[in-house]
């Protein structure tokens, strides 16, 4: 079976060069501007480029889905980590805290969800900080009870990290393409 990925609606800017990248060497009047955005759904990293005329800010949201955009002329492609400007790298992680915060419920159905991976590696132990302790104690309290918060969470597993912060982690090593396995992005 093919992997197919993910199409994203909407997009978190990360920046915007208005004047293109910077090390580009073409003439100013060829240069076309640039939005660096991360996507809401899937965290894909995104080169966008605006309609002319269209300002943007870091933390707008834009619509990038099939049919009419009203800010975004077309998407160039998906974004390597190590191409993302210094903005957009102290951007994502405010934007993704943010994503995470909004979507808490489908964070916590992840550690409701969660499978072995192999007999020796379960995906929660691939959150930083969640060792095998922690996963059997989430396994064992999830069977009683699904997990309804990040607080709940907290409240019922001993010493356990901050689940929201460790998630925003692991979506950032991700971007980085560091990772073997993938849970939160595409």
């Amino acid at each position: 079976m093919e992997h197919k990925p993910m199409k994203e609606e909407t997009a978190i800017v990360l920046d915007f060069l208005p004047n293109g990248y910077p090390f580009d060497k073409r003439p100013s009047h060829k240069k076309t501007p640039i939005v660096q955005a991360i996507g809401k759904t899937h965290f894909t990293l995104l080169e966008l480029v605006p309609k002319k005329e269209v300002q943007l800010q870091p933390g707008d949201e834009i619509y990038i889905g099939e049919g009419k955009r009203d800010q975004i002329h077309h998407i160039s492609g998906r974004l390597a980590f190590d191409k993302l400007t210094a903005t957009a790298r102290s951007e994502m992680e405010f934007t993704i805290n943010d994503i995470v915060t909004k979507r808490e419920k489908d964070f916590v159905q992840f550690f409701n969800n969660a499978q072995p991976l192999s007999t020796r590696m379960h995906q929660l132990n691939l959150i930083p900080g969640f060792g095998k302790k922690h996963m059997w104690e989430i396994l064992e309290e999830r069977d009683i009870k699904p997990f309804e918060t990040f607080e709940d969470l907290k409240t019922r597993i001993k010493l356990l990290p901050e689940p929201h912060k460790a998630i925003v982690k692991r979506i950032q090593a991700e971007l980085t393409g560091t990772e073997k396995y993938r849970l939160f992005t595409d």
